[in-house]
This record gives C-alpha cells, sequence and structure tokens, in this order.
C-alpha cells in the first residue's frame, strides 16, 4: 500500500473517531447526570448538519461569498438552535420521566428520533435526497514524510480536539463543571446542598447537543454530503462508543469512539473482505469486548463519575 493510500486511511479513521467521540461524549453526559440513555441524539445531531446547512445557503442567498462567513454562521446557528433543542428534549419529555423506569424513557427518546428523522424528511424541501454541504475550508494538500494531509482534514480535527479539551475543563475547573459532578455522583445530596438540579439538567443536555450539532457540522464537512438518515448509525456507534469505553466516564467515550474508528479502518485495510463489511467487523469486535468487559475498558468509579 503506498503512503498516499495509508494516509488517506489514517485521516479517515480519525476524523471518524473523532465525530464518534464527540457523539459518545454526549450519551456520557446525558447518563451521568440523569441516568437516562439519550437514544434521539444521532438525530439531533443530524438536525444540527441541516441546520448548518440551512445557514450557509441563507448567506450565499444575501451574497455573501465568504466561506468563513458563511462557517461561523453555520456554527452559531447550529450549535445555538440544537443546543435549545436538547434543552427541550430535557424539559418536555427527560426530566417528567425522572421517576418512571428507564425503559421508558429509552423508548420515548427512540420515538422521538423518529420524529425528527421524518420532519426533517416530510418538510425540509426535498429532504429525502441527499445534500451536498459546501466545502468551505481549503482543499490543498501538506506532504509530510510522504504523507498527504488535507488542510480541511487538519483543520477539523484540530477543532474537534479544541472542542474536547473545552469540555474536560468545563467539567473540571469550573463551578458549572463541579455541579455537574455533584449530581453525577450524588442527586439527592447536591440538591440538600443548594445545588439547582433542573438547571443543572438542562445545561447538560445544551452542552451535549451543541457538541452533537458541531460534529454534524464536522460530518458535513469532511463528506460534504448530509443526509437525513444520516444521525441514525452515527448516534448507534456513538452510544456503542460510550458504551465499550465505560458509560459514564468522558475519557471512556472518547477512547470508545477512536476505538471503534480504528476496527472500521483495519476492517477496511487489513481483513481479506470488501471494506463494506467493516462496520460489520466493528460491531462484531464491540461486541466481543463488552462481553469480555461489561462496565467498559474504563470502568466507572462512582467517586469520578462524569
Amino acid at each position: 500500500m503506498d503512503a498516499a493510500l495509508l494516509s488517506q486511511y489514517v485521516v479517515n479513521g480519525l476524523m471518524q473517531g473523532m465525530m464518534y467521540a464527540l457523539v459518545a461524549v454526549g450519551f456520557t453526559l446525558f447518563f451521568g447526570v440523569l441516568n437516562v440513555i439519550q437514544f434521539s441524539h444521532g438525530d439531533v445531531l443530524m438536525v444540527g448538519s441541516f441546520v448548518g446547512y440551512s445557514a450557509i445557503m441563507g448567506v450565499i442567498a444575501v451574497g455573501i461569498d465568504n466561506p468563513y462567513i458563511a462557517l461561523a454562521a453555520a456554527l452559531i446557528a447550529a450549535v445555538t438552535l440544537v443546543g435549545l433543542l436538547g434543552a427541550v428534549i430535557a424539559r418536555l419529555f427527560v426530566l417528567p420521566l425522572r421517576s418512571s423506569p428507564p425503559l421508558n424513557t429509552l423508548l420515548i427518546t427512540l420515538m422521538l428520533g423518529t420524529v425528527l428523522r421524518e420532519s426533517v424528511r416530510l418538510f425540509f424541501p426535498h429532504g429525502s435526497h441527499p445534500k451536498r454541504f459546501p466545502p468551505l475550508l481549503p482543499t490543498d494538500s501538506i506532504a509530510i514524510g510522504g504523507f498527504d494531509l488535507r488542510v480541511d482534514s487538519v483543520m477539523l480535527l484540530i477543532a474537534g480536539l479544541l472542542v474536547i479539551v473545552a469540555i474536560h475543563l468545563v467539567i473540571n475547573r469550573t463551578r458549572l463543571g463541579l455541579a455537574i459532578r455533584a449530581v453525577a455522583q450524588d442527586e439527592e445530596t447536591a440538591m440538600t446542598m443548594g445545588i439547582n438540579f433542573r438547571f443543572v439538567v438542562l445545561v447538560t443536555f445544551v452542552i451535549g447537543s451543541a457538541v452533537a450539532a458541531f460534529a454534524g457540522i464536522m460530518n458535513g464537512l469532511y463528506y460534504n454530503e448530509i443526509n437525513f438518515n444520516s444521525g441514525l448509525l452515527l448516534g448507534v456507534i456513538g452510544f456503542a462508543a460510550a458504551i465499550v469505553g465505560g458509560l459514564g466516564s468522558i475519557y471512556g467515550a472518547i477512547l470508545g469512539g477512536f476505538l471503534f474508528a480504528a476496527l472500521q479502518t483495519v476492517g477496511a485495510v487489513a481483513m481479506p473482505f470488501d471494506s463494506a463489511y467493516k462496520d460489520v467487523f466493528a460491531f462484531t469486535v464491540v461486541i466481543a469486548l463488552m462481553a469480555w468487559r461489561p462496565t467498559g475498558l474504563i470502568a466507572e468509579r462512582v467517586s469520578e463519575r462524569v
């Protein structure tokens, strides 16, 4: 295999791993704070990509041809509106079911994902057809030691890394993060100490959903295409990554995301069968890992939850 093709596989694996990690972090935040599985999370990501696409089309429609202004508009619109969508989901569909069996929340968010997906398909103009996401980043390549790296891929990886660092700093270095960790560790004690439980839950859903919207924009920029159905598989993979990494651990979610992408890359490159089966290979290995380590690769400790 020549260096150019190998570099493409490596970069593609890193990009997929970054997107999976961002989705998995959302699942971990929701579970850590409220012990719920938000199964519409992948479709929230899809909504973010369509909101960003709409913002870009709006900027182009008013005659602004600066790609960075269009990208800024897409990010601001997607992160803001999808963050608010996350708060609405928490307020209307998750918090009212706090005292009900966890299966109820799982089912209602699963159905909500279908509502979001079908709403985009039915009400967005030509929503059932894939949309070409405009290439807003430089497409030049950088040659490093025989490897050709696309500038846009490097920029997206750096942006994803900055988001992960920002989440780490918010959770571990701010009063809000302290409140989130307190609620995750012991909800009743946190409320006794004066922490506004409802506010913490809403903010957590805003953060997780905003990060999913960012991942949706990344997905559109990297593949130059978005689809109303794309969030379904990304949500399943993100959830699997969170489980195999250790549901409740942000670092486990990140590890799980990159591990799943690495398995897909191995399935596409090193296995004797066609690369179309890379997802089958990756999920098979993940199933084996979950059977071997049911608590995840980074087992959750109550004192360090979230």
